[in-house]
Formats: structure tokens, sequence, C-alpha cells
């Protein structure tokens, strides 16, 4: 093969390898979308806008969602030591189904001065769907438990979705008994004859050879 040759073939490889990849990856589109969020905290009402990131990987038959907070919600009227904060919250799957996942992360990394907004770590959670075809996942309601208190954060502006994706349902997974039960059909009925009709074949040559035999031993 010529150098030409050879490089036009690695080309050729190299092109139907990349079309495979993007025909593999699931169709996917996403948005940074701003979440106004209306708080209830125990020293009063308060609100605080932070834009909200969705991202998807897929992981065996679901998908893990992660949500990335890009601005602080609430505060505290004191410090918050390193740990003191727990947030949750749930994401909204809307269009081939309808469902809440929920999602968690890890507590402050580090400690969140008094009266600061606070920083949400990544929120992540397992998303299974039950029916295949476009789904959208959107922002919902947040808490956040920090020193015996429990914040409830609810979008107030209703926002669009943060991610729309192609999900696929897994396969369901079901024997049946077609493959266990045995048949008892016409063709089965050959069989058994064929093997019954064989049996007595062999029956009947074993009583020719034991007769052949007795007669010889009687004229010897």
């Amino acid at each position: 093969m010529t150098d030409r040759k050879r490089s036009t073939a690695l080309a050729l490889a190299s092109a139907l390898a990349g079309t495979a990849v993007l025909l593999a990856a699931p169709a996917a589109h996403a948005d940074v979308v701003d979440v106004a969020y209306d708080c209830k905290t125990p020293i009063g009402d308060k609100s605080a806008v932070s834009p909200i990131d969705i991202k998807a990987v897929k992981e065996g038959d679901g998908y893990k969602l992660t949500m990335s907070f890009q601005k602080g919600v609430s505060s505290s009227p004191v410090e918050l030591g390193k740990g003191a904060m727990s947030p949750s919250a749930v994401i909204l799957a809307d269009g081939a189904e309808k469902a809440s996942v929920p999602v968690s992360g890890p507590s402050n990394p580090e400690a969140v001065p008094a009266n600061t907004p606070i920083k949400i770590t990544d929120l992540s959670g397992t998303y299974t769907p039950k029916k295949s075809g476009k789904v959208t996942f959107t922002a919902g309601v947040l808490t956040i438990k920090a020193l015996g208190t429990t914040t409830t954060c609810t979008p107030g502006n209703s926002p669009k979705p943060s991610l729309e994706l192609d999900v696929s349902a897994a396969a369901q997974s079901g024997g049946s008994t077609e493959d266990t039960l045995p048949q008892t059909g016409p063709t089965d009925s050959a069989l058994a004859l064929g093997t019954l009709g064989g049996t007595v074949l062999l029956t009947g040559a074993a009583g020719v050879l034991w007769l052949n035999r007795r007669g010889r031993r009687a004229r010897s």
C-alpha cells in the first residue's frame, strides 16, 4: 500500500470513528438558568438569585444529575463553621415522564461569615427513567439545614429547564414460560413415535440375533 493510500485509509477510519462517537452520545441541550429563590428562614423571609446549571452523565441504567449553584443563596446571622450546613434539593423532570429527583451534596467545606450569601456545594443524585424520550430537568425546592434549623427556598420565577435530554429506559427483564415449558405439538409427537419405532426396531433385531444364535447351537 502506498503512503497516499495509507493516509487516505487512516483518514477515513478516523472519520468513521468520530461519527460513531457522535451517534453514541446522548442528545442534550443545557442552559445556565437564573433561579430566583424565595427562602423561609428562622429569622424571616429572604430572596436571592443564583444561576443554576444541571448536567447529566449516563451511569448504568440511569443518569447521574449534578446541580451547580454559581452564586450563594440565603444567609445566616451568625457564622457557620466548616461542615455546619447540609444542602439538598429536588430536580423536577418533565416530558416523557414526570418525576422528582432528590439531590444532595457535602457540607460547606469552609466557614461562612455572618450575613454572607451561602454558597451551595454541587448537589447530585441518580435519575432512572421508566420511559424513553425527551425529558427536561428544572431546579426545584432547595433545603438548607444548619445549626439545628431548616431553611426552605422555593423558585419564585417559574424558571425554565436547565437541561433537556434524550433518555432511554432500561429494558424490562421478564422470563417467558415458552422457553421452559415442554412442547406438546405434532412435532414432538412425531419425535416420540420415531423414538418408539427405533426402540422396537432395536428390540426386534436383538430378538432375531438371539434366535439365530439359538438355532446354531441346536444344529451343533
